[in-house]
């Protein structure tokens, strides 16, 4: 699921996040994340619609 990580090495990079950010921040980068993600996935969405209509006009002229 996570290209070859287990649920050790989740536990430890979690352990590590903590201690670095501390228990307060971490909703916040979870947010900041998922926002991310969400803008990322809009972006390329958007991307394969615009290249749509362009493919249509090469087909055409072909």
């Amino acid at each position: 699921m996570f290209g070859g990580l287990g649920m050790p090495e989740l536990l430890i990079i979690l352990v590590i996040i903590l201690i670095i950010f501390g228990a307060g921040k971490l909703p916040q980068i979870g947010e900041g994340m998922g926002k991310a993600i969400k803008n990322f996935k809009k972006a390329t969405s958007d991307s394969e619609k615009k290249k749509e209509p362009d493919q249509i006009e090469n087909d055409k002229q072909a």
